[in-house]
């Protein structure tokens, strides 16, 4: 179950990413820059990883 969760994270962790990517794109377009996709999926990530080692930590 667990690892069915870290699955579905990490796809929209990807998906953050890539979104991330598409924002970045606009704003290297418009002379803006906009960072906020690309920082989310990072923290995103990391704290689902924080989570599943926690989560692997207390079945041990």
């Amino acid at each position: 179950m667990v690892g069915m969760l870290q699955i579905i994270a990490y796809l929209l962790a990807f998906y953050f990413v890539v979104k991330g990517i598409e924002i970045l794109q606009i704003a290297l377009a418009s002379q803006r820059v906009q960072r906020g996709g690309i920082i989310a999926a990072i923290a995103f990530v990391h704290l689902q990883d924080q989570q599943a080692m926690s989560v692997s930590n207390n079945l041990n």
